[in-house]
C-alpha cells in the first residue's frame, strides 16, 4: 500500500495476553526466519516469565474498520494481527513479557538509517520487553511478522527467542504474479489467503494475470461466469489487501495471449490472424478495445500500476501486419504499438508494466524511445531457468535505456506433477541477485498454470523463497531457506517436512537430469503418456534407469509427511501438507506406471513362450509360472492393469479434492475428463487381455502381442 506519515502516538492499548513456556536450556537455539534479517543478535535462551502482553503505542482499536485507515488504525491492525496469530498458536492468558509497537517519530533511534525508513524496522530486547520500532505502518507490520517467527514450538510448549534485529528490504517492490487464465481461477477466499501469506513474508505486490478471466462491463463475452473475477470480487480483494500493505497490480494481456477473446466473431477484425492470439496493431479498433478494459481495471484496482502483458507476440507479422513488419521491422512495429498503448492510457495516471522478452532484442530502439514514454514504463524481464552466465542479457537493454526494470523468475510449477524446486529456487536466487546488482527496483516472482493442472497449494515453497530473495540483499542462501521452511510455514519444530521437501526435489531432479521432462509437456506429460505408445516407449527408455530411485524418493517423502503429522498433529497450513502428499503420490505412480508396463510386456512374452512348451509330465514341477498365471498377473484380481486403473482412479478423486480447496469449479471438468479417458484406455486393455485369456482357455493359443497393443519386452539390463 502507499506509505503514510507517522501519527501522534500518545496512548497505550493492551491488545494481547498469552503464555510462554520457559526455554529448554541456556544454549543458543538457531532461529528459523524467512526472510533472514540483515542484522541479528540472538540472546542465549534463558527462562522467561510466563505470559506476555502486546502494547501498541498510539493505537485506537475503534478505528481499525474505518474505510480509509489512518496510521494509528494501521498500527492497531498490526498489533491485532499479531494477537490473533499467537492466540491461534495455542497461547493462553498471562502476563510478563511485553511486546511494544511504537513509531520512530516519537521514539528517535540514531541506528535507524534513512534507507530503513520506508519499510524497515528494529526489534530490541531489554528488561523482558521486545520493542518494535518503525517509521511507517508497513515497517511496524513487518516487525510484527518477524515476532511471529520468533515464537517456536518445543516439546513442552512455546518459546519466545529474544533478539535484536535491524532489517529493511533490498528491493522496493516484492511481488507474486498469479496466473488466473489457464484453468485454475482462485476463489476470493483463497486469494485472501494468498494476501495474508504474502504479507507475512513481507511481500508488497500481488499481480493476478488475466487473459479472459476478469469480467468487463464493456466486453462481457469472453469471461466465464463461474471462472472469472467479478467487479465486486476485485473491489473486495483490493480493500482486503490494503490492510496488509499489499498493492494489487492487475495484468490484462493487451497485445498477445488473447485467443480466448479473439475467438469471438465480435473481435475478428482486431486479430492478427483468424481466431489467433495477437491483436493487429494497425486495426482501428485495437486501442479503443484496450482503453475500455483498462479504464475499468483502473476503477477496480486503485494502486499506482497497471500491467499490459505484451509477451510472446509470436503471430505478429504473419497476418494483417505482415506488410508493415516487412517494411519497418518487427521490433519497430512492436515498440510503436507499445507507445500507442502507453499514450492512450496516460489519462489513467498509472505506471505501465510490460513483459521484456520481445523488446530486449532491440536495445538501440529502446534507447530511442521518447523520454516521457520511458518514464511511464516498467520493463519486467523474465527468465524461468537458471542461466550459467547470469541474466545480464535480460537486464542490460532496459537498464542502459534508462527504463525502470523488475525481474520475474519462476517457481517452475507449470506442467509439473510437483514443482521442479531445484530449478525454481536456483532461478529465483540468480535472477533476483542479478536484478539487485543492476539496480532493478522490483521482483515479480511468477507461477504459471500452462496445461491447467497446477494446484495452488503446491506452490508455497517457491513463493516463500521468492519473498526471501527479494527482501534479502545479494544472493539468498537456498540451504538456509530449506532448513527453515517447515518450521516457519508449517510450525514443524523438528523440520521433518523440510526433509520431505528434499525428497520430492530429489525425485524431480532425477527426472529432469534424465532428460525425460520435455519443456512442452513437463512431468505432467509423463504422468499422462501411454507407456506403450510411440512417445511412451521413448520416455520409457529414459525413465527406466531412474524409476526405482524416483519412487524411493517419493515414498520417503510420503513416510516423512506421515511422521510429521503423527509427531505434531497441529501443524499449520494443512492444505499445503496435503498437497505435498498428493504430489508425492503422483510422482510415485508416474514411475510405477512405466515399471508395470515393462513387467506386463515381459509377462506376455513369457506367456507366449510358455504356451509353446509341452505340458509337464505328472508330478514334475513346471520350470516357470504357467501361461494362465502369467496372464493373470497382467489381468487378474491383483493384476497390473487393475493396479494402473486403481491408481488413476484414486488420484482422480484426490485431484478434485485438492482443486476445490483453492479454485472455482470452472476448469476442473477437463482435467477429470482426462483422468476418465485414460482410465478408459486401460479398461479397454483389460477387455483385450481378457479375450486372450479366454482364447488360451478354449484353444491353448494366444494372439500376438501386437494384436493386444503390447510392445516387445524391454532389453534386460546386465547391471541392474
Amino acid at each position: 500500500m502507499r506509505l503514510r506519515s507517522t501519527a501522534s502516538l500518545v496512548a497505550c492499548a493492551t491488545l494481547l495476553y498469552g503464555t510462554l513456556a520457559p526455554a529448554q536450556s541456556p544454549t543458543q537455539t538457531p532461529l528459523h526466519l524467512v526472510p533472514i534479517p540483515r542484522q541479528l543478535t540472538q540472546y542465549p535462551d534463558k527462562p522467561l516469565p510466563n505470559g506476555f502482553t502486546v502494547v501498541c503505542l498510539g493505537c485506537d482499536t475503534t478505528t481499525i474498520t474505518t474505510a480509509r485507515p489512518t496510521p494509528a488504525s494501521e498500527d492497531a491492525f498490526a498489533a491485532d494481527d499479531l494477537r490473533q496469530t499467537l492466540l491461534e498458536r495455542g497461547l493462553t492468558i498471562g502476563s510478563g513479557i511485553r511486546i511494544v509497537l511504537r513509531r520512530l517519530a516519537d521514539h528517535p533511534d540514531p541506528t535507524f538509517t534513512p534507507e530503513m525508513r520506508p519499510e524497515g524496522y528494529t526489534i530490541t530486547f531489554a528488561d523482558n520487553t521486545l520493542t518494535l520500532t518503525a517509521a511507517t505502518s508497513a515497517g511496524l507490520f513487518y516487525a510484527a511478522q518477524t515476532v511471529k517467527q520468533l515464537i517456536e514450538r518445543t516439546s513442552s510448549g512455546f518459546v519466545l527467542h529474544p533478539a535484536d534485529i535491524h532489517d529493511w528490504p533490498a528491493m522496493k517492490y516484492r511481488g507474486l504474479h498469479d496466473d488466473l487464465s489457464r484453468g485454475p481461477v482462485d476463489t476470493l477466499a483463497f486469494q485472501m489467503k494468498i494476501i495474508r501469506t504474502l504479507a507475512a513474508y513481507k511481500v508488497n505486490i500481488y499481480s493476478p494475470y488475466f487473459e479472459n478471466t476478469q469480467q468487463y462491463v464493456s466486453h462481457p463475452l469472453a469471461a466465464t461466469p463461474d471462472g472469472s473475477i467479478s467487479p465486486d470480487d476485485a473491489r473486495a480483494l483490493v480493500a482486503y489487501a490494503t490492510r496488509y500493505h499489499i498493492t494489487i497490480i492487475p495484468e490484462q494481456e493487451a497485445f498477445g495471449h488473447l485467443r480466448k477473446t479473439l475467438i469471438w466473431e465480435t473481435y475478428a477484425d482486431l486479430a492478427e490472424t483468424p481466431h489467433g492470439a495477437v491483436l493487429a496493431p494497425g486495426q482501428p479498433g485495437t486501442i479503443p478495445f484496450i482503453d475500455q478494459m483498462f479504464s475499468e481495471l483502473a476503477g477496480l484496482y486503485t494502486g499506482p500500476f497497471l500491467h499490459i502483458g505484451g509477451d510472446e507476440t509470436v503471430d505478429l507479422g504473419i497476418g494483417r501486419t505482415r506488410p508493415d513488419v516487412q517494411a519497418r521491422g518487427l521490433a519497430t512495429v512492436y515498440l510503436d504499438f507499445l507507445q500507442r498503448i502507453v499514450t492512450s492510457l496516460e489519462p489513467l495516471h498509472r505506471k505501465i508494466l510490460f513483459w521484456g522478452d520481445v523488446a530486449q532484442d532491440a536495445p538501440d530502439q529502446l534507447k530511442a524511445l521518447p523520454q516521457p514514454i520511458k518514464d511511464q514504463l516498467i520493463a519486467v524481464a523474465w527468465g524461468y531457468s537458471p542461466q550459467p552466465r547470469g541474466f545480464d542479457a535480460y537486464l542490460k537493454p532496459y537498464i542502459n535505456a534508462g527504463i525502470q526494470t523488475w525481474v520475474a523468475p519462476s517457481i517452475n510449477n507449470y506442467r509439473q506433477v510437483w514443482p521442479n524446486q531445484q530449478l525454481g529456487l536456483e532461478d529465483i536466487q540468480e535472477f533476483t541477485r542479478d536484478g539487485q546488482r543492476y539496480g532493478a527496483t522490483g521482483q515479480l516472482n511468477t507461477l504459471w498454470n500452462d496445461d491447467g493442472e497446477s494446484l495452488a497449494n503446491m506452490n508455497w515453497y517457491g513463493i516463500l523463497f521468492g519473498a526471501a530473495a527479494a527482501w534479502q540483499p545479494g544472493e539468498s542462501s537456498i540451504p538456509a531457506f530449506q532448513q527453515s521452511y517447515a518450521q516457519v510455514f508449517n510450525g514443524d519444530s523438528l523440520g521433518i517436512l523440510n526433509r520431505a521437501q528434499d525428497e520430492l526435489t530429489a525425485a524431480m531432479t532425477l527426472l529432469h537430469q534424465a532428460h525425460i521432462i520435455y519443456a512442452t509437456e513437463g512431468s505432467d506429460g509423463l504422468f499422462w503418456v501411454d507407456p506403450w505408445s510411440k512417445d511412451g516407449l521413448v520416455m520409457a527408455d529414459k525413465i527406466r534407469p531412474v524409476s526405482a530411485a524416483v519412487r524411493l524418493h517419493a515414498e520417503a517423502a510420503l513416510t516423512l509427511i506421515a511422521q510429521a503429522k503423527q509427531t505434531e498433529p497441529n501443524l499449520r497450513n494443512p492444505d499445503a501438507i496435503s498437497a505435498m502428499d498428493f504430489g508425492a503420490r503422483r510422482i510415485d505412480f508416474l514411475a510405477l506406471k512405466f515399471q508395470l508396463a515393462d513387467e506386463m510386456a515381459d509377462a506376455y512374452a513369457r506367456a507366449q513362450s510358455t504356451a509353446l512348451l509341452p505340458p509337464p509330465r505328472h508330478g514334475q514341477p513346471r520350470p516357470e509360472p504357467s501361461t494362465a498365471s502369467l496372464l493373470s498377473d497382467i489381468n487378474g484380481v491383483n493384476g497390473r492393469l487393475q493396479d494402473i486403473i486403481d491408481a488413476y482412479s484414486q488420484l482422480r478423486d484426490m485431484f478434485a479434492q485438492q482443486w476445490l480447496l483453492s479454485n472455482r469449479p470452472s476448469g476442473l471438468r477437463p482435467i477429470l475428463e482426462h483422468y476418465d479417458y485414460t482410465i478408459g484406455l486401460w479398461y479397454a486393455r483389460i477387455d483385450k487381455v481378457r479375450t486372450a485369456q479366454r482364447q488360451w482357455s478354449d484353444s491353448r493359443t494366444l494372439p500376438s502381442a501386437a494384436d493386444l497393443g503390447i510392445p516387445p519386452p524391454p532389453p534386460i539390463n546386465p547391471n541392474p
